[in-house]
């Protein structure tokens, strides 16, 4: 039976200073606020945040940071 995923030490971290950021847009706090609620749970990532997840990956914009949380948050979407 595959582990339950929950966000690790290193994507919360990254989280955290995302939601900290005066510059980070609402798609990234959005997606590292859900990042942080499965922080030691079993919660899944909605449809909702799974959509702009991907927003931000693929932005050129976004920091290291929020691109670590979305990954982290996308890697959590119900199946």
């Amino acid at each position: 039976m595959a582990k339950s995923a929950s966000t690790g030490k290193g994507a919360a971290s990254a989280a955290a200073k995302v939601l900290k950021s005066k510059t980070a847009s609402k798609a990234e706090k959005q997606v590292a606020a859900s990042t942080l609620t499965q922080k030691d749970s079993t919660e899944k990532t909605s449809a909702k945040v799974a959509s702009s997840a991907g927003k931000v990956l693929t932005s050129k914009s976004a920091s290291k940071d929020a691109k670590s949380a979305a990954a982290s948050a996308l890697a959590q979407k119900k199946k």
